[in-house]
């Protein structure tokens, strides 16, 4: 049998335009002999659909589409899509995760996904009714291991804690199954790739079987899904990668002997870089919704590689600088954004603020008189400069992009109203020492300059006092970023963090309480492209109103 891994990049709710792209990759795998084309999980509506699945309009048009595609697809090759589909029964949620089994006009099977996810930013039980058991599907002659994203990660035979009671991957095997394929909605993360593979080898050692991997590929909103489909041998070896972060296309023939193939995981810089390219893009894209996008810059690498990054995900002529410098901004800061844009080719503007700082500053006086010039004067200045950006970004429909990074976005090292405005935060989830090594990647991949060399060498300031520098108030980055790491992501408390790096208890104790009280402006941020395992989001669900003593 020769199976087509049919790794497609959907638009959420754009159900035309899914089914149309659905055609097309299996008419293209038809041309190629494929006997059946296998598509990603919830192909069909794109994934996270979330609320529109509880529009019973919504999920009308799928059922109708379903049908559509399995009367157009092309003759004697079968179709397998994702895509919700309706609980027959009175009880229980009124929608399954199924994969669905498509020839000759009719649709000939379908299979229910059992383990729906509800941790991190999956909240499937929400909207799916688990199924009790799976089987395989039968298809010309061929027992089919049919099963979706989740179910295949019950099966981590050393783990010491298993989150389910089931496990569809055994369950297929002992009825008879004999091709595992599964279909993924599976976002990227720095760790998911390996994670993926080793999983997959140990299910095809364990059950002599070989394993399909159809993942999803692009982004939607904060998620960004990199692809990187599969295909596993019997014993285990790796015989087929697709692409990452791309559309693609591959037909497996079960009969062929395959050499086993090198899978190079691990250049997370690198795949970060991609995958916030592609989290730009699609976003700006998928949208739909504006003509060019706009960023502040500072001279500071944070807004330096947002503008790189997005000269590469949508070209220079639709990127926007403005440079807005104030009374406290050094020389480099104009200098060096004006360097950045001619490197770049983008649209650059210098608008000072001063005037409109000192008209903020007479308004105010009457109010402030008789108190201490402090942060709040200091702000006036970011929320000009955000005022500004949310102007120009009305006035010719530009997506402001956000530029501060996760290790700022933490502690609070950010203005509401200011430089948090925009649509799209693109590092929210980079710590700083990633957006120096992202830069230095940058501009050695482009064998040039791009982000200036002064950009990356001097030293990180808001520039909204004289002398100011991040470090005056934070740890330096390298310990800021790790403790950080091992709080948000690897989930470690106060004693734990200390016992691990050995920093002083009462600073990694500060940084902690600054990352607990600034919930609340994190809840007020635009949406984050996710590139971690636990990035501030969806994802990580802390209350802003709170009292944990440590």
């Amino acid at each position: 049998m020769k199976i087509a891994l049919a790794q497609i990049n959907p638009i959420i709710g754009d159900l035309d335009g899914n089914s149309l792209k659905i055609l097309a990759f299996t008419q293209k795998a038809a041309a190629q002999g494929a006997d059946l084309v296998v598509f990603p999980e919830l192909c069909l509506t794109g994934y996270p659909p979330m609320d529109l699945l509880d529009i019973p309009h919504f999920i009308e048009r799928c059922q109708s589409k379903i049908m559509e595609i399995a009367q157009q697809i092309p003759p004697n090759v079968g179709v397998l899509i994702g895509a919700p589909v309706p609980n027959p029964s009175a009880k229980g949620k009124r929608l399954f995760n199924a994969a669905v089994l498509l020839e000759n006009g009719q649709k000939i099977a379908e299979t229910y996904k059992m383990l729906l996810p509800t941790y991190d930013v999956f909240d499937e039980y929400r909207y799916f009714e688990p199924a009790d058991s799976c089987a395989p599907i039968e298809f010309r002659g061929v027992k089919l291991g049919v099963h979706i994203c989740e179910d295949m990660w019950n099966n981590e035979e050393h783990a010491s804690y298993h989150l389910y009671d089931q496990n569809p991957i055994d369950e297929l095997a002992q009825k008879g199954a004999q091709i595992f394929i599964n279909l993924s909605g599976s976002p990227y993360n720095a760790k998911q790739q390996g994670s993926r593979a080793k999983l997959m080898r140990e299910n095809c050692i364990e059950h002599k079987l070989p394993f399909l991997y159809v993942n999803q590929v692009g982004a939607n909103t904060e998620l960004i899904f990199d692809g990187c489909s599969l295909v596993f041998d019997a014993a285990g070896n790796p015989v087929m990668n697709l692409k990452a972060f791309a559309e693609d296309l591959q037909i497996w023939d079960s009969k062929a002997n395959y050499p086993p193939i090198e899978l190079a995981f691990g250049d997370n810089i690198k795949d970060m870089h991609d995958a916030l390219v592609l989290g730009i893009r699609d976003y700006f894209h998928k949208t739909g919704a504006f003509s060019k996008v706009l960023i502040g810059l500072s001279g500071g690498i944070d807004s330096a590689l947002t503008c790189a990054l997005a000269v590469e995900a949508l070209g220079a002529d639709k990127v926007v600088g403005i440079t807005m410098p104030s009374k406290y901004s050094s020389t480099g800061s104009v200098s060096d954004s004006d360097k950045l844009a001619q490197n770049t080719g983008i649209e650059f503007h210098n608008i000072p603020i001063p005037q409109a700082v000192a008209a903020f500053g007479e308004m105010l006086t009457p109010i402030f008189t008789g108190t201490q010039e402090g942060v709040a004067e200091e702000n006036i200045q970011a929320r000009t400069r955000g005022v500004t950006l949310m102007a120009i970004s009305n006035k010719f429909n530009y997506l402001l992009l956000t530029t501060g990074n996760k290790s700022e976005m933490a502690v609070g090292y950010c203005t509401l109203y200011g430089d948090m405005n925009g649509g799209l935060s693109v590092l929210s989830d980079v710590f700083k020492m990633d957006v120096y090594r992202l830069s230095t990647y940058i501009n050695e991949s482009n064998g040039r300059e791009v982000i200036p060399q002064n950009t990356i060498d001097k030293a990180p300031s808001a520039e909204l006092k004289p002398g100011q520098r991040d470090q005056d108030s934070l740890p330096p980055y390298p310990v800021l970023d790790e403790l950080l790491r091992l709080y948000v992501e690897e989930r470690m408390e106060l004693a734990q963090i200390v016992q691990k790096t050995t920093f002083d208890k009462d600073m990694v104790a500060s940084m902690l309480r600054k990352v607990d009280l600034n919930e609340y402006k994190r809840k007020q941020s635009a949406p984050g492209l996710r590139v971690s395992g636990k990035a501030f989001g969806s994802g990580r669900r802390l209350p802003i109103v709170m009292k944990y003593k440590r």
